[in-house]
């Protein structure tokens, strides 16, 4: 006769010990709030264009529109309505040279218009991010001349956009 084998399945009772994982989550949780702070610090507010219904604002005769736009070989200051205020050269040995007379012309309009804060930064598909956020930073504020001054403020409310066909070179070709 064939014995019939039962294969008894023996059944181990074990504590799942979650003492570890318990002793992580206490260490990595505040680790991760804290963080989370300084994260927000190094952010900049950008406004950026809206559709065509939020662009049906009265446009005030005073009211100025600056631009800067990053070309390849330039930095170019515009007036969307009265044209070019200035061009810098933006080689990579003169760059640091241009943001600051690009940062002084633009502490000349403040001068003359206080009250305005917006400004447009646009750049060309290939622009490098480091290039765009100098070119920010050279717009958002006076720098200070002594370590205890606050720096002062230029045009804070940036916006970024594409920056349009180069009319130099439209004209070369």
């Amino acid at each position: 006769m064939l014995r019939k084998r039962r294969n008894r399945s023996r059944e181990i009772h074990t504590e799942l010990n979650i003492t570890a994982f318990m002793n992580l989550m206490v260490v990595l949780i505040p680790f991760l709030l804290l963080t989370a702070v300084f994260s927000q610090v190094s952010i900049l507010k950008l406004d950026l264009p809206g559709s065509a219904s939020d662009s049906e604002q009265v446009i005030d005769d005073e009211q100025i529109n600056l631009e800067v736009i990053i070309r390849a070989e330039r930095l170019v200051l515009a007036e969307r309505r009265t044209g070019v205020l200035a061009e810098f050269p933006a080689s990579e040995t003169e760059l640091e040279n241009s943001f600051k007379l690009l940062n002084e012309k633009l502490q000349e309009v403040k001068a003359r218009r206080e009250d305005h804060r917006a400004i447009s930064i646009l750049a060309e598909p290939e622009t490098s991010y480091d290039l765009i956020i100098q070119t920010m930073d050279a717009v958002r504020v006076i720098p200070p001349l002594t370590t205890d001054e606050i720096p002062g403020e230029l045009f804070p409310d940036i916006s970024l956009g594409s920056a349009p066909p180069d009319p130099q070179t439209a004209k070369q070709e």
